[in-house]
């Protein structure tokens, strides 16, 4: 199977798609950067934006499935400037999926795991991936060709997420990054509200695979009777997660876990806010959370990541 991968050259993607060529299926990577020269064997690049009706059609004129990841990212960042997230996350996700029911192809959406949060006051982002899953949905219901399955993970980390300001060039801010560079460098962590509030991470590795047999599933069965949600069977406030990457840090660095700090919540950020998972929903694609990388392993593995790769360049500066 050739799979479309929109956003493909993003965090997410990219464990999407090794996990893909694992399992012996073709890549077609669509991005509007052109990044070919980072293609593997078995991919190829597609140099389109998914606002651009006319290029996402075209693409997936080449496919027999599709994994839809492009998005615009960001809690108060999209607060700030709404319309860029509202023109890739609602129109590009209905140009993705008006072109797969043209061509009957099998899609898996990538939703968000705080997607309740709309109901109560939220960032653009939430808003905007939110209203996509019911553009889902009615395709599902009322359109020949509707095949979507919905995958919703919560915060996904790992090796290769991008890191933002000040020891980074991306535009949003992450957790994992946003920990572990401050630990590694000695300064304190900076957590949000009072750190008491659950923020579940799961390892982008095991997203990768839910995407992949959430794909494979809809190709065999059609979409799943409900969203599949990717999270770990425990769930750990922010306190907890800051305190593993403070000392593993502490660890690999020599010196003694750095101290964290509380900030005020940032607009879009619910105080008191519980981001979880159904992990039952993972039965519908054949996987359960008991398989997952553990949080501490995870970590272990992120902050090493950081101080191998990141690190030695950003010191070097």
């Amino acid at each position: 199977m050739k799979v479309l991968i929109t956003g493909g050259s993003g965090f997410i993607a990219s464990w999407v798609r090794r996990e893909l060529l694992a399992r012996g299926h073709g890549v077609l990577v669509m991005d509007h950067q052109d990044r070919r020269q980072q293609l593997a064997d078995g991919e190829e690049f597609f140099l389109g934006d998914v606002r651009d009706t006319t290029a996402v059609t075209e693409a997936a004129a080449h496919v027999d499935g599709i994994i839809h990841l492009a998005a615009v990212l960001g809690t108060q960042e999209t607060i700030s400037n709404p319309r860029p997230s509202a023109e890739t996350n609602i129109l590009g996700s209905l140009n993705v999926f008006e072109a797969a029911a043209q061509y009957s192809l099998p899609t898996v959406y990538a939703g968000v795991g705080n997607h309740a949060f709309r109901l109560i006051g939220t960032g653009c982002y939430t808003i905007t991936k939110s209203a996509a899953e019911d553009l889902a949905r009615m395709y599902n219901l009322y359109r020949d060709g509707g095949q979507i399955t919905i995958v919703r993970p919560v915060n996904a980390y790992g090796p290769g997420q991008s890191v933002a300001a000040p020891y980074g060039t991306s535009k949003v801010r992450k957790i994992m990054p946003a920990l572990s560079c401050r630990a590694l460098t000695g300064a304190p962590i900076e957590v949000y509200g009072d750190g008491t509030q659950v923020s579940d991470c799961v390892y982008v590795e095991d997203v990768a695979k839910a995407f992949a047999a959430a794909l494979e599933h809809t190709v065999e069965h059609g979409p799943t009777e409900r969203p599949v949600e990717v999270g770990p069977l425990e769930s750990r406030t922010v306190n907890d997660i800051a305190r593993l990457v403070a000392e593993y840090a502490a660890q690999l660095t020599g010196r003694e876990p750095v101290a964290i700090t509380h900030l005020p919540m940032r607009p879009g950020e619910v105080p008191n806010a519980i981001v979880s998972s159904d992990t039952d929903t993972l039965k519908q694609i054949g996987m359960t959370a008991a398989d997952f990388v553990p949080l501490e392993d995870g970590v272990h593995r992120t902050v090493d990541y950081y101080a191998t790769t990141w690190l030695p360049d950003y010191l070097a500066a």
